[in-house]
């Protein structure tokens, strides 16, 4: 395993950095640099752009209009954008929905499906959660019953992130109640002008709207909607999850969020000297950068494993657990560095009356990311089943 970077890498690196100097907007980089929403028209717009360069899906292969990369050239793409804080690219169509087609899908919905992921005419939403089935999520009720050339879907998802904005959803069903709790499960595409959906808001503490409730009532589905077997979608879900939580495990967006630490502790005086040099804020500084630059290192060691054609496995819940505490712990740090200027949320920051004092550049929204993260170590299978999991593979259990 060699964990330095080729010639060949430096070189795309460079390439990489000279693309986002040209062609990433500067409005949409403030707004990710400051932790502003980009709202439905600046990610298209961001979308847009990497797919007019060939660079939107690099997970892809090329054959269904994927970049070609390795796993070494993914992670530095991925770091780059995150240093000049490009938009996050949605990941419901082009790094969850489109691996499960590409394993899983018929050719027809191969074809009919991955180039409107790419286009973005498609815009995808993950319709997994219910009020029921969270972390525990073989325990959902939404039906499913074929009738025909269709199933009748009736039920409701929840925390539907984005969902406004979609115009499908894939949603985890339950075709076969009778059925051990993972075998009665299937895996449908569901358009979302579909009569009987209805999205309703759900208004995080933030005060923003990033998730949905979608409810189901008597929704028909073409059967040819159906990936894969029916009754074997839990297998479908399981691969998917697999990318999510490594995606969640963000080892970029931590690097960009602890510099992004640094420079405001630096501007936050305490008792009359920067912050960033006071031990016991120092110290806790200094323990999230240890265990940041040990995560990349891990990370390094998952991507140098794929390039040899490794799959990730239990790793994949490793870096969710992990990633997802350090940046939780750098949304704390950032709160406490802003001190009194976090106080207001991102509604009350964008009226601009909050202060006659100007607060320090980005630190009006550092108490609403540090909420809305709260969410990192819950989604994608919280980090105490997912500790379960690593505890049950590593001891030679089942997962």
């Amino acid at each position: 395993m060699d964990l330095n970077y080729s010639t060949e890498d430096l070189a795309f690196r460079a390439e990489v950095r000279a693309f986002l100097d040209a062609k990433l907007p500067q409005d949409l980089s403030d707004a990710v640099r400051l932790g502003r929403g980009l709202g439905k028209e600046g990610h298209d717009r961001w979308h847009s752009i990497l797919n007019e360069q060939g660079w939107l899906a690099p997970t892809w292969p090329e054959e269904y209009g994927g970049c070609g990369w390795n796993a070494v050239q993914r992670h530095i793409f991925e770091e780059e954008c995150c240093r000049a804080h490009a938009p996050r690219i949605v990941p419901f169509g082009l790094t969850m929905l489109a691996p499960v087609l590409q394993k899983f899908g018929s050719d027809e919905q191969r074809a009919h499906f991955l180039p409107k992921i790419l286009s973005g005419e498609h815009w995808w939403c993950q319709g997994y959660s219910e009020p029921g089935a969270g972390s525990d999520l073989a325990s959902l009720r939404t039906r499913a019953v074929r009738d025909g050339d269709h199933y009748v879907v009736n039920g409701q998802k929840t925390w539907t992130t984005l969902g406004q904005y979609a115009n499908w959803i894939f949603c985890l069903v339950r075709t076969d109640p009778d059925a051990k709790q993972q075998e009665g499960i299937s895996f449908l595409l569901i358009d979302m002008d579909t009569p009987g959906i209805e999205v309703r808001p759900i208004i995080l503490l933030d005060g923003t709207h990033e998730v949905n409730e979608v409810w189901f009532t008597d929704v028909r589905v073409p059967v040819e909607n159906l990936v894969g077997e029916e009754n074997k979608g839990w297998t479908y879900a399981k691969y998917l999850l697999t990318h999510e939580r490594t995606n969640i495990a963000g080892v970029g967006f931590s690097q960009a969020g602890l510099e992004a630490v640094k420079r405001l502790a630096r501007q936050q005086i305490h008792r009359g000297r920067p912050l960033i040099e006071n031990p016991h804020f120092a110290a806790r500084l200094a323990r999230a950068e240890i265990d940041l630059m040990a995560m990349a290192t891990t990370n390094l060691r998952i991507i140098s494993a794929a390039a040899q054609g490794q799959a990730p496995g239990v790793e994949s819940s490793m870096l969710k657990v992990k990633g997802t505490e350090i940046r939780q712990e750098i949304n704390d740090l950032a709160r406490r560095a802003a001190g009194a200027y976090a106080l207001p949320f991102a509604s009350e920051a964008l009226a601009g009356d909050n202060s006659t004092l100007a607060p320090p550049e980005g630190s009006d929204t550092v108490a609403a990311q540090y909420f809305n993260n709260r969410k990192l170590s819950i989604f994608g299978g919280s980090n105490e089943i997912q500790k379960n999991i690593i505890a049950k593979v590593s001891l030679g259990g089942r997962s």
